[in-house]
């Protein structure tokens, strides 16, 4: 603590008046600290005093018990009261108590009779971590305040995003904490603006911006970082949670069909993922190009998949594609989608041919499609625009 700086207040809740005495015996050099002796009267206390940093007490009192204030403080509908530190002092009280303290909100706990190094050392941690909070909090509000968003697209600079993106890094690391970083490209960009025309391209890259824009979390920042690259920087998410939110991403985009002058549109991505901890950058930009190395990688293996430190990130099992919908797509010129699911609707369709065959004996070699079908490869295969007339 720095000379001259303010104690921190602790406000100790116990109706022994010796375990009291005790408790302030042992912080009066460090804290600043009241006393009350039920849970009520430490209720009041939090509500009038605002200086109050961390709160120590009992879990057995008159008019209200531990649990009591316990459930009090994290209901309430003040901030600086609901996230407030609270260290409980448990006794006889077995694991089963503990438990029911820790799952209504109990930051920590300390037994009656514990020396002094320990007692500070509990409230060092836990005023440390409030007060961490405290800033993520205040960046998180900072930021929602002054996040320049781009009106045309509905993201933030890419200026921006590195300059925040370094704040939250820095902030990780004093909270032990993680940064996450999602490179999103677009793939065949420069076919799809060669066929369609530069104002299709544009059109591709407003809709995914704002399909970005709505699936992020608040506290999300997506930049615009190439004519087809958009960046996402996510703070406390670890990767896998990240690369499950990748593989959703990828696949709700695969499935979208744009509509242009009577053809059929669709797009495709290849996400890099990159983590603070597995990767063990020191800015947010060595964190954004070794997203996008990862995205150079699933690239040269044909697109459409997502890559993190480990390489391609396995999707969920595709469910087998319906001759109904099979039929609907190439309807639609959707030829490539078909494709890799060929196998399997051949064997679904092979006794509806040997049927059709028998009735009419128009010689069609199904012994043969059947072999064919067996071998083909049922691998992923890039999408391509829909082919024109």
């Amino acid at each position: 603590m720095s000379e001259g700086a303010a104690k921190p207040r602790v406000l100790v809740i116990d109706d022994s008046r010796m375990v009291r005495a005790s408790i302030t015996r042992h912080i009066r050099e460090s804290y600043e600290f009241r006393e009350e002796a039920d849970g009520d009267a430490g209720w009041q206390t939090l509500l009038l005093d605002p200086s109050v940093d961390v709160v120590i007490s009992d879990l057995s009192m008159p008019r209200l018990d531990g649990y009591g204030l316990l459930e009090r403080i994290r209901s309430s509908k003040i901030a600086r009261i609901r996230e407030i530190p609270v260290i409980m002092i448990s006794g006889d009280e077995d694991e089963q108590a503990r438990e029911r303290a820790r799952r209504l909100g109990a930051s920590d706990f300390v037994t009656k009779g514990v020396g002094t190094t320990e007692l500070l050392t509990r409230l060092e941690s836990a005023i440390k971590a409030a007060r961490l909070r405290r800033e993520l909090d205040d960046s998180r509000e900072a930021f929602t305040r002054a996040k320049p968003v781009d009106p045309r697209l509905g993201v933030v600079s890419r200026e921006f995003l590195h300059s925040h993106g370094n704040q939250l890094l820095a902030l990780a690391r004093r909270q032990l904490a993680e940064v996450s970083v999602m490179v999103i490209e677009i793939d065949r960009f420069a076919e799809l603006a060669s066929r369609y025309g530069a104002q299709v391209s544009a059109l591709v890259t407003r809709k995914l911006a704002k399909i970005l824009a709505v699936r992020v979390r608040k506290d999300d920042s997506v930049a615009q970082i190439e004519g087809n690259r958009f960046c996402v920087v996510s703070p406390s998410v670890n990767v896998e949670t990240y690369g499950a939110f990748a593989q959703r991403l990828r696949a709700a985009i695969e499935a979208i069909a744009l509509s242009y002058r009577g053809e059929i549109i669709r797009i495709s991505l290849t996400i890099g993922l990159a983590n603070s901890k597995n990767d063990g950058a020191a800015s947010i930009e060595d964190l954004i190009r070794a997203a996008a190395g990862r995205v150079v990688q699933g690239a040269v293996s044909g697109g459409n998949r997502v890559v993190d430190a480990h390489g391609e990130l396995g999707a969920a099992p595709e469910p087998a594609m319906s001759v109904d919908r099979a039929l609907a797509l190439v309807g639609e010129d959707a030829f490539e989608l078909v494709r890799e699911h060929l196998p399997g609707i051949v064997q679904r369709l092979l006794p509806l041919l040997h049927l059709i065959e028998r009735e009419y004996r128009v010689g069609m070699a199904i012994g043969e499609l059947e072999r064919r079908a067996g071998r083909i490869d049922s691998g992923a295969g890039e999408i391509q625009a829909a082919p024109t007339e």
